[in-house]
């Protein structure tokens, strides 16, 4: 079945211009279109789609507060659009926490160059969106009280991510049954090589659940001895990594190291809202930073970070290969950790598309370390976590929820 798509703009031009981008593609399907965000809460409620795609800027009603009501009355997968300027990454950031999933900067002239990689990554944001279908309403309910959700029920996720396909290891080169390569930092920066992808022409049969993939009880979790605590994440990490990081205490033993998918003003942007939210202290870092305990290190968008070599208390910001995917990237630092930290790494894998920090994954735990997943059901889209928990490589899937309280209870001691 295509993703059913709901264009949400006061611009007619962004309008047609999104509506043009999918109509060739056989797994999109747009099935409306609205000017404000009044008119949007009214038609997902009317056309009940997979994805919207949410102006943030619009008149009578603008794409967050619409954001906030479709969550409240009619859950559905929102993937904002705004501008890379520092108000754009503002007011972005507050749309996720109101409940987006998911955005995609908005630079007219990248959108009007028909050259330009926007339409395969929004199609990708959408595919991965619209698949995950994380907001399942009763039968029951929706023929009862159709377009609206009733207040105090809980709504069930149901990511439905297909499984990613075997590979060979960007890192060891070499498949993950096999014995994977020493951890090196040349190994991570070498980790996400840009890979051509065919655009399959039909939506796959949802995956089923991995074996051995059940979260793991919080009680039955035992916290290792470490150093250093490095969390990565992509789609939807803003939001889990609110809700972990909000929950340690100001005096939490070790430094962490952040890696999010994010544009360099948003990292800049994100990391001073954290800090304002958090009792740690949370900054985007910068190259010669020290490890600090109840520190939390951000790396800044469009670069990579990691351990330098020589003072292993301080982080090096590092333009990286030109051929890497993503910029920052968790393979990267999640590598760096391996190599100067060794067991007394804690890393941790939270919701995000693709398969970033499988690799790195793979060498903090040849050289001893601990990892947790987030489990399935908690994750906006569950590519990430579920390529570490696939490969064999956690030692945890933990819901969301219990993340934050498991670093807590270990700072308090």
């Amino acid at each position: 079945m295509p993703v059913k798509v709901l264009i949400v703009d006061d611009s007619g031009f962004f309008r047609h211009r999104i509506e043009e981008m999918l109509s060739d593609d056989p797994r999109m399907e747009v099935v409306g279109t609205a000017v404000n965000g009044r008119e949007a809460v009214e038609k997902v409620k009317q056309l009940r789609p997979d994805v919207v795609t949410m102006d943030v800027e619009m008149p009578q009603m603008n794409g967050i507060e619409a954001v906030r009501i479709i969550m409240r009355e009619a859950p559905t997968n929102v993937l904002m659009l705004s501008s890379l300027t520092h108000e754009g990454a503002r007011v972005t950031l507050q749309a996720l926490e109101a409940g987006a999933a998911d955005y995609l900067p908005k630079d007219i002239r990248a959108w009007m160059d028909k050259g330009s990689n926007v339409r395969s990554q929004l199609i990708d944001r959408l595919v991965a969106l619209g698949r995950s279908r994380r907001f399942q309403r009763s039968s029951v309910f929706e023929r009862d009280f159709p377009g609206k959700a009733k207040p105090g029920t809980t709504m069930v996720f149901r990511p439905d991510d297909p499984e990613p396909p075997p590979r060979r290891s960007a890192v060891s080169g070499r498949t993950p049954a096999a014995e994977p390569a020493r951890p090196s930092v040349s190994d991570g920066l070498n980790a996400r090589r840009e890979r051509p992808v065919s655009a399959p022409t039909a939506a796959p049969a949802p995956a089923r659940e991995p074996a051995g993939a059940a979260t793991t009880p919080a009680a039955r979790v035992r916290f290792p001895d470490c150093k250093l605590v490095v969390i990565a994440a992509s789609t939807g990490g803003p939001a889990a990594l609110q809700k972990v990081l909000t929950a340690l205490p100001a005096n939490f033993p070790y430094p962490i190291l952040l890696v999010q998918h994010m544009p360099k003003t948003f990292t800049q942007v994100f990391a001073e809202r954290l800090n304002q939210q958090c009792h740690i202290s949370v900054k985007e870092a910068e190259d010669g930073d020290r490890l600090q305990p109840g520190q939390a290190l951000l790396a800044p968008g469009g670069l990579q970070m990691i351990i330098d070599s020589k003072q292993t208390d301080r982080v090096r910001i590092l333009p990286g290969d030109e051929r890497l995917t993503y910029k920052p990237s968790a393979d990267v630092t999640y590598a760096s950790a391996a190599k100067t930290y060794g067991a007394k790494v804690l890393g941790i894998t939270l919701t995000g598309m693709g398969a970033d920090g499988c690799d790195g994954s793979r060498l903090l735990k040849q050289a001893g370390s601990t990892q947790w997943a987030q489990n399935r059901e908690s994750c906006t889209i569950y590519g990430m976590p579920q390529a570490v928990i696939n490969a064999g490589l956690a030692d945890a899937i933990l819901d969301l929820d219990d993340i934050g309280p498991l670093l807590a209870g270990r700072g308090s001691r």
